[in-house]
């Protein structure tokens, strides 16, 4: 064998022993599995951010909610709840509490709207409303549109809770025309204001009705996870 085929012979030896090593690299553990893992933890050190609008007329039990809801007095003396700040027109209003449980922190913002339906003449009483959300929208486009996107907070609203008033005869005009204008922006969860004031059958009755109306309208709510399960099953 002359000393070219030699060495050609030990190149391609070389070459399959290189390749040989890379794929036993590439079998070897990689640990794509814990990958989710791996975010969970990074989250968790993190903390989350989460922004929750409450909407509804005065006297609806808003902010005893908010406090039972996250066991915390987030409306304090100081800053009283929307039925204390009742304003001629709508504004909007935030305030942030920091929450923490089992190691996990979460940045909370309530958004509140005193003023909304309050006012003798409501039309356009949901153009603050509108405005706030897109407003948040447009700052988080141009906190991702930067070079250095490390430190980018989130103050888009994720959720809107709409409290409607235990009338008993469904929804009014500014409850549709207000669930039409933002259900394409928001999360919109309707929530029947003080129901202890309505018997269990009449609570029943007033919630088919509800979502009756809603239904005719076209209006799109938020669906929790276990409505979306039993959706399928009867598929």
């Amino acid at each position: 064998m002359s000393v070219s085929a030699r060495s050609a012979a030990a190149e391609e030896r070389s070459v399959n022993s290189s390749t040989m090593a890379q794929q036993k690299n590439l079998e070897g553990y990689v640990g794509f599995a814990n990958l989710p893992n791996q975010v969970y933890r990074k989250s968790v050190k993190r903390g989350f951010e989460f922004t929750l609008m409450v909407v509804g007329e005065s006297g609806l039990g808003k902010s005893t909610l908010i406090n039972s809801l996250f066991l915390t007095d987030l409306y304090s003396p100081e800053y009283p709840g929307p039925s204390h700040r009742i304003k001629k027109t709508v504004q909007v209003e935030q305030s942030k509490v920091l929450i923490k449980e089992g190691g996990v922190q979460l940045l909370l913002t309530i958004v509140d709207t005193p003023g909304f339906g309050d006012a003798v003449d409501n039309s356009n009483c949901w153009q603050p409303v509108i405005d706030y959300i897109d407003s948040k929208f447009e700052d988080y486009l141009n906190a991702e549109s930067r070079v250095n996107r490390r430190q980018m907070p989130d103050n888009r609203v994720q959720c809107c809770l709409y409290f409607i008033a235990p009338s008993g005869h469904g929804l009014k005009p500014l409850d549709i025309e207000f669930m039409k204008r933002l259900h394409e922006k928001v999360n919109i969860i309707p929530l029947i204001a003080k129901a202890d004031t309505l018997t269990p059958e009449e609570c029943q009755q007033f919630k088919k009705q509800i979502m009756k109306e809603i239904q005719e309208h076209k209006i799109k709510i938020y669906e929790f996870p276990e409505k979306k399960k039993k959706k399928k099953k009867k598929k």
